[in-house]
């Protein structure tokens, strides 16, 4: 597949990132690197990154931008699907008003939870998947984010939660892929996977929507989900379980969807 004629493709090129608390090393100033949208090309200085004001789930938008150009050095060639601790991770909350604070990039780690939180006691939860590409120039492909944000917005509503709007939820994936570029594998030596999370983590005892909302993206660098790369794969029909019944959770990508496919 060519991904740089990707109609909802977003190309980042090799340079920009964002977040506060970000510290990495800088280099001699570039050209203004661009992002290609829906085929067309946009310089970053032309576009609208100023921060807005505080809206329904409003994530902020980038306006900072540092740089680093090393790749680290890992074992591409014999790189798994699994998880690898990155730099950065981004996190946004969302209180009782609907409104998210400011995101921002922290360090990769882990994160605390009530033992009462929405997602851990009622499963109010959601996650995407999508991945970044190297491309032989060095720049930094996106296949159609936006749709994962859509799909994002069709769960929350189902779920009860609010949900990033797409530009908010696609900036967001842009900062995180940025500030974890040099993680990034080279052309042709698999992909960045980037994983948002939506989750009720606040406290909650009776069964009701949460009052505070987790919005983390994290990523890992990965190789083909099979070893086999497109070989055929064994399958089993599954005519017990059920997940997607009418009226039920079962066409939104829900967290305790995965749990039943795990434990079969």
């Amino acid at each position: 597949m060519e991904y740089g004629v990707a109609s909802h493709g977003a190309l980042l090129a090799a340079a920009p990132l964002a977040g506060r608390r970000l510290r990495l090393p800088l280099s001699p100033s570039p050209p203004p690197p661009s992002i290609q949208i829906q085929n067309r090309l946009y310089s970053i200085s032309s576009l609208p990154l100023k921060a807005r004001p505080v809206r329904r789930c409003g994530a902020s938008l980038a306006s900072n931008y540092s740089q680093t150009s090393e790749i680290v050095d890992l074992d591409w060639e014999n790189l798994g699907f699994g998880i690898v601790q990155t730099d950065y991770m981004y996190v946004a909350k969302c209180g009782t008003d609907g409104n998210f604070a400011e995101g921002e990039m922290v360090p990769f780690g882990p994160i605390s939870l009530n033992p009462s939180s929405g997602v851990l006691n009622y499963g109010q939860g959601l996650f995407e998947g999508l991945k970044a590409y190297r491309k032989p120039d060095g720049s930094i492909l996106l296949f159609r984010p936006e749709e994962n944000a859509l799909r994002m917005q069709t769960g929350a509503e189902r779920m009860c939660m609010p949900a990033p709007s797409v530009e908010q939820f696609v900036d967001a994936v842009k900062q995180t892929v940025l500030a974890n570029k040099r993680w990034v594998p080279p052309t042709g030596k698999g992909s960045l996977y980037i994983r948002p999370l939506l989750m009720g983590s606040g406290a909650v005892l009776g069964l009701a929507p949460a009052p505070e909302y987790t919005f983390i993206i994290f990523v890992s660098p990965v190789g083909n989900y099979f070893k086999e790369g497109l070989a055929p794969i064994n399958l089993i029909v599954e005519d017990k379980f059920h997940r997607a019944t009418p009226g039920g959770t079962g066409g939104v990508k829900t967290i305790g969807n995965y749990a039943s496919v795990i434990l079969l």
